[in-house]
């Protein structure tokens, strides 16, 4: 008979892809398991919990609320991923909230576990301060555009960052899982009736073509043009 190796759930985890599969299986048992419900939030800003959690199974979007209560999506999450090092880092707060996208199946270490696991894995130190570079550009790009862009034209550059080449039409750009008006306009950090306002304007310009969830874009160049991506070059 042959044997049948065990494989961690944690197998999928990128933060910890240079782990062996039996250190996976052993911090696996060292994890806190939780299985969240779309829509359930999972931690409040402002909140003393400090563990780091890994996105087994689902998604979830993290996410900050303006005075208003108007939500701002600071990041999606998808299986594989992972959040809530920064309050393990420095032992502050959090500070943001995180709410589950759909039915998700998360795992927590302890703020002690995972400064352990750093100190012994330079691989999963540089990854962690990968992440936390990556942040601090968001942040800055988010900052910029907010100061720079008004708010239909940052509406405009989310459904670019959203779109892929369609392969069997060269020269077309889709979104094939098209949020709704809410989130692309949590992502623009502005209202909902903007976001379905700018989206209603590109469609009556034939800039984008929409069909259930599927948003087309025959002219990706023209969207770039609004979005204010295309410079203009001086005349010769």
């Amino acid at each position: 008979m042959v044997a049948v190796k065990n494989i961690s759930r944690l197998a999928g985890i990128e933060l910890l892809a240079g782990l062996g599969e039996d250190s996976k299986i052993n911090l696996e048992k060292r994890c806190r398991w939780r299985h969240y419900e779309a829509g359930q939030q999972i931690l409040d800003k402002n909140s003393s919990d400090r563990d780091v959690y890994f996105v087994v199974e689902g998604a979830v979007k993290v996410v900050n609320y303006s005075m208003t209560g108007r939500e701002i999506a600071l990041a999606h999450l998808g299986s594989g991923g992972y959040f809530g090092e920064l309050s393990a880092i420095d032992g502050m707060v959090r500070s943001a909230s995180v709410v589950a996208l759909e039915d998700c199946l998360l795992a927590s270490l302890s703020p002690q576990i995972f400064a352990s696991q750093l100190s012994g894995d330079h691989g999963m130190t540089v990854g962690v301060l990968g992440c936390l570079a990556g942040i601090i550009r968001s942040c800055d790009e988010r900052i910029m555009d907010l100061s720079t862009l008004d708010a239909v034209t940052r509406v405009y550059r989310q459904l670019l960052d959203m779109a892929k080449e369609d392969p069997d039409h060269p020269g077309e750009w889709l979104i094939t899982d098209l949020p709704t008006n809410k989130t692309i306009a949590a992502l623009a950090s502005t209202a909902r009736e903007t976001a379905s306002r700018a989206v209603t304007e590109l469609a009556k310009c034939d800039i984008v073509k929409r069909k259930g969830r599927t948003l087309r874009i025959p002219d990706k160049g023209r969207l770039e043009d609004l979005a204010g991506l295309l410079i203009n070059e001086p005349p010769r």
